[in-house]
């Protein structure tokens, strides 16, 4: 059971001590306390675990701080819906809004190779009017020879680079722990002129201890690809690893399931359950086309597979978008065949754009 308590209800509250010592005194109850900082107010969910079947939903709402009461699922606890349309989605962060109404494309590098490249695309993110990007210092590769990232080196120069563009949000990689470390002390060193988004990639969507340590530090968002061999179950309980650790803001990322069944794409398209995962969860969704579809190959139609991948999803309601674009696809150490040109980043916008506007005009058909 999920007991959302009155905006801005503080602990040392007359109504809340009551309403505390109300619940701790319930047997077979363990009390858990939730605290949720918005932009403007702070709110505070209490969890009630055990048998609470025989609580009278009623009588826990009477309680003096109790605002609503919502019965919850044992699955996705913090992060789900359970059919509450009234829960708050999403998060703040670096000035920005990250929930199931807004829209972000994080266009960038899959992999940071020079400064040269990371400063050519951040410029013209910046001419786009764009404010967040993708780039990879920590790339784990099937392959053990192959490019792993320049890591902890280029932390310094892409910050910088950042705060001289503009960009307000980085989406970044990280493996292990120390990562996390790396990336805080970089940031500070340069006087934080941008935020990161620490990004859980498929091969690490079960690694627990990982999302437990991000869980546990609340300075920077998670986004959390889904597994490419597990069920969508499987992944949204995984981000709920995160939650439970007390780091709720995360973003679930789509980006295709490990079968040959999506040949010749590299994974298979699963951008048709962007709806299903914003049904289940409170998350913003993410969709990333370029390591789904893998490739630039063009339809007969002259747009690029990836492009039409991206609205497909857009058109069903992502929240944000991770795409792979390089100065020089050619040259680029990791994913080149699939990353987009710098002259295709305006259209590809605009693609976006249509995409956008045709899912708000879908939903207004169907209020």
């Amino acid at each position: 059971m999920l007991l959302i308590l009155h905006p801005d209800t503080q602990p040392g509250d007359a109504d809340y001590k009551t309403t505390l010592a109300h619940l701790e005194a319930l047997p077979g109850i363990t009390v858990r306390e939730h605290r949720v900082q918005g932009e403007q107010q702070q709110l505070i969910e209490i969890y009630l675990l055990g048998d609470t079947l025989s609580l009278s939903s009623e009588d826990i709402e009477a309680l003096p701080a109790v605002e609503r009461v919502i019965r919850i699922s044992e699955d996705y606890r913090i992060l789900g819906r359970h059919k509450d349309q009234q829960r708050r989605t999403g998060f703040q962060y670096q000035g920005l809004t990250f929930d199931q109404h807004s829209l972000h494309v994080f266009a960038g590098l899959c992999a940071v190779d020079t400064p040269k490249h990371v400063e050519e695309m951040m410029r013209a993110l910046k001419d786009q009017g764009l404010e967040c990007t993708r780039m990879g210092a920590y790339k784990p590769r099937t392959n053990p020879y192959a490019f792993q990232g320049h890591g902890a080196d280029c932390l310094p120069w892409v910050f910088e680079l950042a705060g001289k563009y503009g960009i307000k949000v980085i989406a970044m990689e990280v493996t292990r722990e120390a990562h996390v470390e790396e990336i805080d002390n970089a940031l500070e060193k340069a006087g934080r002129p941008c935020g990161v988004i620490l990004q859980i990639g498929t091969r690490n969507t079960q690694n627990f201890e990982l999302l437990k340590a991000i869980g546990r530090q609340q300075t920077y968002p998670a986004l959390l690809k889904r597994g490419f061999g597990i069920t969508l179950n499987e992944s949204l309980n995984a981000a709920e690893y995160l939650a439970s650790e007390g780091n709720e803001n995360v973003i679930f990322c789509l980006r295709g399931m490990k079968s040959d069944f999506g040949a010749p794409h590299r994974n298979l398209v699963d951008f048709a359950q962007v709806p299903t995962v914003r049904r289940l969860t409170r998350m913003p969704v993410c969709i990333d086309p370029s390591h789904s579809v893998g490739s630039r190959e063009r339809a007969p139609d002259g747009v690029l597979e990836l492009v039409h991948a991206t609205a497909q999803g857009v058109a069903s309601g992502a929240n944000m978008i991770l795409v792979d674009f390089h100065p020089n696809p050619k040259t680029a150490l990791v994913d080149g065949p699939q990353a987009m040109l710098m002259s295709e980043l305006e259209p590809f916008l605009k693609d976006v754009e249509i995409a956008r506007d045709a899912y708000l005009r879908r939903c207004e058909l169907w209020k």
